[in-house]
């Protein structure tokens, strides 16, 4: 894995999390019942797919938006609730797509 990235994309699915690990050729597909359980699934698919970490970059994205991810990561790994968490990704992909 010396070239190239590691894709992390996380898509809200009801109360449920779609997470797609994308390296090159290779892709993995999983459903969490959270954030928190669908990044640790991520780092899973990440491990399988990229089992050094010298010289590996993974990129989280929700939906396509890193800023996105991360506000919704940080809401969820502080405990806040599920609600909050979805109102959080809310106004993260508004505000990166204009809607602000």
């Amino acid at each position: 894995m010396g070239s190239g990235h590691i894709t992390a994309d996380y898509v809200p699915d009801g109360d449920d999390w779609l997470v797609t690990v994308t390296t090159g050729a290779d892709r993995r597909t999983a459903r969490a019942p959270g954030l928190i359980a669908a990044r640790d699934q991520a780092d899973q698919f990440i491990e399988q797919l990229a089992p050094s970490k010298a010289g590996r970059v993974v990129i989280h994205l929700l939906d396509g938006d890193g800023f996105a991810f991360t506000s919704a990561y940080l809401q969820a790994r502080h405990g806040l609730s599920d609600e909050t968490t979805r109102s959080a990704v809310a106004a993260a992909t508004g505000h990166a797509r204009g809607g602000r």
